[in-house]
């Protein structure tokens, strides 16, 4: 059920580097129009790290792996685009619908498709106050059973990341940190909890994927966490303040499940004068080019 775009085909049977990309960021994390321009800088990023890029969604009942223009400006300007986690994909696709994939999806799909590394922004995590409504992301599940590497910024500063980092080692993903000693947290550069592992270089990275092999242990993710640099994160007392304020008005609105994370997004883009937006763009574009190279040098 995977129509796979040429170049990314051709890229697979030659044995040369391709990273998946998500859609959900396209249609749910991103304004428009800026969106389709952003997926577009999204894919030159990974190119400009030695890799074929691989934008992941369902577009009509069809799994695209890699997006030409049409499907893109579907995912990015429809309003009956669906956020499909793993779970949805086969309701979606026999309905025909057009769905957006989260990292649950998109780690699924690029495995299936033979594709090692996966680039986004964020991972989800285990939600604040989950003791009370067990509201956990679906990406934690789908990373513990399946073989893919994911390069991302941590999980958005909206979780609970302690709890988060607790059920990762319980579900035995691996985490390190890409030259850093500390776990960010999406806008932030640094959450505060450490990390049990540093790597220093795409090459070490590709290396550990190769032992992780070799070992029989590459039915788990691996997750790489990429910081962005101190003075390209959001203001720490302004993060704070909208964070406070976001969740607040999430409680007083009712806001649940599936619907937090774009609302609180969307709150952050309001009350920080599009600063979040930016932080955004920067560590995307930083992971999608570092997991061009983590490919690349996986297969070099």
């Amino acid at each position: 059920m995977l129509n796979v775009a040429p170049e990314v085909a051709e890229a697979l049977a030659a044995g040369r580097a391709v990273v998946a990309l998500e859609s959900t960021i396209i249609s749910h994390g991103l304004p428009r129009p800026d969106n389709v321009a952003i997926a577009r800088q999204i894919e030159a990023a990974v190119r400009e790290g030695g890799a074929v890029p691989a934008t992941v969604a369902l577009v009509g009942g069809e799994v695209r792996i890699g997006l030409d223009d049409a499907a893109l400006a579907a995912i990015a300007t429809r309003d009956d685009v669906i956020k499909c986690s793993a779970r949805d994909l086969p309701i979606a696709a026999a309905r025909g619908a057009t769905g957006a994939t989260t990292v649950a999806a998109t780690a699924h799909l690029a495995a299936q498709a033979g594709i090692e590394l996966f680039a986004t922004g964020g991972l989800g995590g285990v939600h604040r106050e989950a003791r009370d409504t067990w509201d956990e992301s679906a990406d934690l599940v789908a990373l513990s059973r399946t073989r893919i590497c994911v390069v991302c910024a941590g999980v958005k500063s909206i979780l609970d990341i302690a709890a988060t980092l607790e059920r990762l080692e319980t579900l035995g993903i691996g985490v390190a940190g890409y030259r850093t000693d500390t776990f960010p947290a999406f806008y932030l550069t640094d959450s505060g909890f450490a990390l049990p592992w540093r790597l220093e270089s795409p090459q070490e990275i590709a290396d550990v994927l190769h032992a992780r092999g070799a070992l029989g242990l590459d039915g788990t993710a691996l997750i790489v966490a990429n910081p962005l640099p101190e003075d390209e994160q959001l203001d720490p007392d302004l993060h704070e303040r909208v964070l406070r304020e976001s969740l607040e008005a999430a409680a007083t609105e009712g806001v649940r499940g599936r619907d937090v994370t774009p609302f609180l997004l969307g709150r952050f883009h309001a009350g920080t004068g599009g600063e979040s937006l930016r932080a955004n763009v920067a560590l995307v574009l930083a992971n999608a080019r570092l997991a061009g190279e983590i490919a690349a040098a996986r297969q070099g």
